[in-house]
C-alpha cells in the first residue's frame, strides 16, 4: 500500500523527496495546490497531491485555466483495504513532461466523488468505467449508467471482494427493440437507428444507438463492451516477467508491436530496469513497421468505408502491410502477435544473414514513395472522396483536447502532440523525423495524416537501419540483465505512456511487493477518440456519421479491453 504522508492544508512538507523525472515546475505547483493538498504520496513519473473528493473540479480547473494542465490523460481507479481512490493524471499537450497527479482518497463504506466531467469531457467515460469496474460513484455525472457491462451485471469485477464465480443474468430487456409503435410521433421525421453491433461500417463489435431526423443524425450514442474481457484483471493476475506483455498484442491487434512497448515501459520504471542502446534501436525500428501495419490498414478500410473501393485501395494497401508483416515475420517469428518486446530489451537480435533482412527492408523503403503517390492518386485525389470526407465530422482543437484525443485524430485537428517527442523514450530523439499535423479538422485530414506518418515512419526506420548496420558485432546487446522474478518495493506507482498508430497508450502500475502488479490500469486512445464521435456526428448526415466514425480508426479489443 502506498504511504501517504498527511500534513497541514496550508503548506506541503519541505522534507519532501523530489525523486521523480517530470519537468513540471514543483515549487509553483505546490504554491498552486496550497491550500487543497491534504498530502503528498510518491509516485515515479510525476509529482503527486491527495485531494479532498469534493474538490476535484476546483482543482482540476484551477490546472487547466491557471497553470495550463490541458489533457486529463487518464483517470485511475482502485480500491485498498482500507479505502478508494480516483487518480487523475494530468499534463499538457504542449509540453508532455509537465505531469501532476491527483489522488482524491474515498472511504470504503461510501465511495463517492465530486465528477471531473464539467472540466474535461473525457471524465465522462472513465468515470462511467471506474463505477463499472471497481464501484466508486460520481456526484454530477450526467449519465452515470455501466459503460462495459450489461446495466444488470451484479458487482464490479475489480472490486476487492468481488466473487468471480458467482453467476450473471442478464436481462433480455436491456436489449430490446426501442422503436415501438408507441414512439412514433405521426408529424415527426425523428427516427432511432441501430448501427452495429455486427455491421462492417462499425469496425467490429460496435453498437451506435443514432437518433436521426430524416437523414441527419441528431444524437449518437456509441454502445461499447461487447468484447470486454477484463484484461486489467488479467494483467494483474500475470506476472511482471513473462505474463503481462503478450495480453498487450490483444489490445490494437492490427498494429501491436507498440502496445508491447507502453507495457514494458512501466514496468522498467517501477522496476529501476535499464534497456541497451542497441535493443532501444531494434525497439525503435520494429515498431515503426508496426506502425505502418496500422496506417496501411486503416487507409484500406476507411476507402472502403468511404465509397465501397474494395478492388483497388483496399487490396493496394494489403498487398504494402503483407510486405511489412513479412519483415516482421523475419523479425519475430509471427505473423501478427509478434512478442518481440521483453523487459531489458528485445527477444533476439536480426535474423540470419543480416544483410538479407538489411536488403528485404531497404528494397521495401525504396518503393514506398512511389507507392504513396498511388494512394494519393487512387485516394487523396479522388473527387468522391474529397465530397465525402472534407468539411464532414469537424472536430474543434478545444473539443479534441477535453475528449483526451490524441495521435493521428488530435494532429488531425493540429494539435502538435507526440510522446515519441514530447515524452522522448526509445531512440527517437537521436533520429531526424517531424511530427505530422493537419489544421482541416475534418476527415480529410485524418487520412493525410496516416499517409505523412507512413513516410516518417520509413526516415525512421531507414536511420535505424543506418545504425544497426554499422553497430559493432561485439556489443549488439539485445537485453540487460534482468532478475528471473521482479518484485518492485511495495507501494511505488507509476504511469507512463507510449505513441502507438492510435494515440497514447497509457499504463499505470501500483506494486505491492509481490511478483504481479496490485493495479494495472489501461489507457487506451480508441477509448478516449471514440467518446469524440457525437461532436464531429451530429447535425450531419448518416453516410457522415460512417465516415467519421472511419477516421477514428479505432479497434474495439483496444477500446474495450
Amino acid at each position: 500500500m502506498s504511504e501517504t504522508h498527511h500534513h497541514d492544508p496550508a503548506g506541503i512538507d519541505p522534507e519532501y523527496d523530489h525523486r521523480r523525472e517530470s519537468g513540471v515546475d514543483e515549487g509553483r505547483l505546490e504554491a498552486a495546490l496550497a491550500e487543497y493538498a491534504l498530502g503528498r504520496d510518491d509516485h515515479e513519473n510525476a509529482p503527486a497531491f491527495v485531494i479532498r473528493p469534493d474538490d476535484v473540479q476546483e482543482v482540476l480547473e484551477r490546472l487547466r485555466d491557471e497553470a495550463g494542465f490541458d489533457h486529463l490523460s487518464c483517470v485511475t481507479p482502485q480500491e485498498y483495504e482500507d479505502r478508494y481512490e480516483s487518480i487523475y493524471h494530468v499534463t499538457k499537450y504542449d509540453e508532455r513532461t509537465h505531469e501532476v497527479t491527483l489522488i482524491a482518497q474515498l472511504p470504503r463504506h461510501d465511495p463517492v466523488c465530486q465528477s471531473a466531467e464539467p472540466v474535461f469531457r473525457t471524465a465522462d467515460w472513465h468515470e462511467r468505467e471506474a463505477f463499472d469496474l471497481v464501484g466508486i460513484e460520481y456526484e454530477g455525472h450526467p449519465d452515470p449508467r455501466r459503460i462495459l457491462l450489461p446495466e444488470s451485471w451484479q458487482g464490479h469485477p475489480l472490486s476487492l471482494e468481488y466473487d468471480q464465480n458467482k453467476p450473471q443474468v442478464v436481462r433480455f430487456a436491456e436489449h430490446v427493440n426501442p422503436v415501438q409503435p408507441d414512439h412514433r410521433v405521426a408529424e415527426s421525421d425523428t427516427m432511432l437507428l441501430n448501427i452495429g453491433p455486427h455491421h462492417p461500417a462499425t469496425h467490429g463489435v460496435l453498437h451506435l444507438k443514432a437518433t436521426l431526423d430524416g437523414e441527419t443524425v441528431a444524437d449518437v450514442d456509441p454502445d461499447i463492451g461487447y468484447l470486454h474481457r477484463c484484461e486489467e484483471q488479467m494483467c494483474q493476475q500475470g506476472t511482471y516477467r513473462h505474463q503481462i506483455i503478450p495480453y498487450a498484442d490483444r489490445w490494437d491487434y492490427t498494429a501491436n508491436l507498440p502496445n508491447e512497448w507502453a507495457v514494458a515501459r512501466a514496468i522498467e520504471d517501477i522496476a529501476d530496469l535499464e534497456v541497451p542502446e542497441y535493443a532501444q534501436i531494434l525497439r525503435t525500428m520494429s515498431t515503426e513497421l508496426t506502425r505502418m501495419l496500422g496506417h496501411f490498414l486503416a487507409l484500406g478500410t476507411f476507402a472502403l468505408d468511404v465509397y465501397g473501393d474494395f478492388t483497388a485501395i483496399f487490396q493496394y494497401a494489403f498487398r504494402d502491410r503483407e510486405v511489412v508483416q513479412d519483415i516482421m515475420e523475419d523479425l519475430t517469428g509471427q505473423r501478427m502477435m509478434f512478442y518481440y518486446f521483453r523487459l531489458g530489451g528485445v527477444a533476439w537480435d536480426l535474423p540470419e544473414p543480416r544483410e538479407a533482412f538489411f536488403e528485404k527492408t531497404r528494397d521495401f523503403l525504396d518503393e514506398l514513395p512511389a507507392k504513396v503517390d498511388e494512394y494519393h492518386d487512387l485516394l487523396t485525389g479522388n473527387e468522391i472522396f474529397q465530397i465525402r470526407t472534407i468539411d464532414t465530422g469537424i472536430l474543434e482543437p478545444d473539443v479534441a483536447k477535453s475528449y483526451g484525443c490524441t495521435g493521428p485524430v488530435a494532429r488531425g485537428s493540429g494539435i502538435d502532440y507526440d510522446l515519441r517527442r514530447d515524452d522522448p523514450y526509445g531512440y527517437y530523439d537521436h533520429l531526424e523525423w517531424d511530427v505530422v499535423t493537419e489544421d482541416g479538422c475534418d476527415n480529410y485530414s485524418r487520412v493525410l495524416v496516416r499517409m505523412r506518418e507512413v513516410e516518417e515512419s520509413a526516415k525512421i526506420v531507414e536511420q535505424c537501419l543506418d545504425v544497426l548496420e554499422a553497430w559493432p558485432e561485439d556489443e549488439r546487446e539485445v537485453q540487460s540483465n534482468v532478475p528471473r522474478t521482479l518484485k518492485p518495493d511495495a507501494g511505488k506507482e507509476t504511469y507512463r505512456a507510449v505513441e502507438i498508430p492510435k494515440g497514447e497508450l497509457g499504463i499505470y502500475i501500483r506494486a505491492d511487493g509481490s511478483n504481479s502488479p496490485a493495479r494495472f490500469k489501461i489507457r487506451s486512445p480508441c477509448f478516449h477518440n471514440l467518446s469524440a464521435l457525437p461532436e464531429m456526428a451530429e447535425g450531419e448526415y448518416v453516410a457522415d456519421l460512417i465516415a467519421s466514425l472511419g477516421s477514428l480508426d479505432i479497434v474495439l479489443g483496444s477500446v474495450d479491453r
